[in-house]
């Protein structure tokens, strides 16, 4: 079977957990269906959505019931987990990864768990699914069922997460510095972005934690073997993330109300200049207005006479002067 048409349509790897010395084995690309029914543990498939036979594959695969195929196959950009006869499938938040580096765009994992056989697929390469592959090489003796194998994908999307407000709380930092130096800045531009990023962090984040608040409250006859254990300690690593997350959330907003705040009150500043310069120059102008027309010998007149030139800047200093005065006895200045 060539590399490039696999039997396993979309397949972009698989691995067979089994007990004894060696736990874990990385089967070919072009591992055909039946070598899929293993006797003894379980298999995990990472299915790539692009192709557009992984469908009716997954739709005539064995123990997936038609709305765990529909789960997997979805592209629903929402957050789902569903308990159903001691299976569990839907759909989990993640974050999407170039080819050599990581991003923030958020991705979605569609899994679906039994008690041999795990299923996972998704569209675009994602970071915290291929962190689990690459701790499975390392070291696969921990993994026994495949809900330990979906407890630490979940897992790692926590610490994903943690990864990501350390790297926000310092683009937190340095706009924060410039926010409170003495020179005024407009920092909301780079702000922007990041409380975006937040915003939309948090709330995928308490969708993720209800969902799997709700799972572990279900009936005790609907979970798989080990879900119960795995889904609290999923809600406590969720809930302490949640908590960051939202403080950062918070810093975010009142940062962006002091930058508000420190706009407005440069703007006011300036009003304030310009009200006290119209309030100095209003009665010099009103005098030039009224002598313009009946003061002979101005300045740069081509014709000379006998005007009040002297007496006309004689009243523009004074009402300069009175005008301070009235300013300075106000306590406007």
């Amino acid at each position: 079977m060539s590399i490039l048409t696999p039997a396993v349509p979309g397949l972009v790897w698989a691995y067979h957990f089994h007990p004894g010395a060696s736990p874990c084995t990385r089967l070919p690309l072009e591992v055909e269906r039946r070598d899929l029914d293993v006797k003894d543990g379980f298999v995990w498939l990472h299915l790539n959505l692009a192709d557009t036979r992984v469908t009716p594959f997954l739709e005539n695969f064995p123990g997936i019931t038609p709305p765990a195929a529909a789960a997997l196959t979805t592209h629903d950009t929402h957050a789902a987990v569903t308990l159903d006869e001691q299976l569990i499938y839907g759909t989990l938040v993640d974050f999407q990864r170039d080819f050599d580096s990581d991003t923030r765009d958020i991705g979605w994992l569609h899994f679906f768990v039994s008690d041999r056989v795990i299923i996972t697929t998704r569209l675009q390469p994602l970071r915290s699914v291929d962190r689990v592959r690459a701790a499975i090489e390392k070291n696969a003796s921990r993994y026994g069922k495949p809900i330990d194998v979906f407890e630490t994908i979940v897992a790692e999307f926590q610490r994903t997460l943690i990864s990501l407000v350390m790297e926000l709380t310092e683009e937190l930092n340095l706009i924060e510095d410039f926010v409170y130096d003495n020179a005024p800045r407009d920092e909301r531009r780079r702000l922007a972005p990041v409380r975006r990023t937040v915003v939309r962090l948090h709330r995928h984040l308490r969708t993720v934690l209800t969902l799997m608040r709700r799972a572990a409250a279900a009936d005790d006859d609907e979970m798989p073997p080990g879900f119960d254990d795995a889904a609290s300690r999923l809600v406590g690593r969720l809930e302490s993330v949640d908590h960051d997350v939202y403080a950062l959330q918070e810093r975010a907003r009142l940062l962006h109300e002091e930058i508000d705040s420190k706009q407005s009150s440069e703007t006011n500043r300036h009003l304030y200049i310009l009200s006290i310069m119209t309030a100095f120059m209003l009665p010099p102008t009103l005098i030039t207005g009224f002598f313009g027309m009946n003061t002979s010998s101005l300045p740069f007149a081509a014709e000379g006479g006998n005007g009040g030139t002297a007496y006309a800047f004689g009243l523009i200093v004074l009402s300069v002067l009175a005008a301070w005065w009235l300013l300075k006895r106000a306590g406007i200045i």
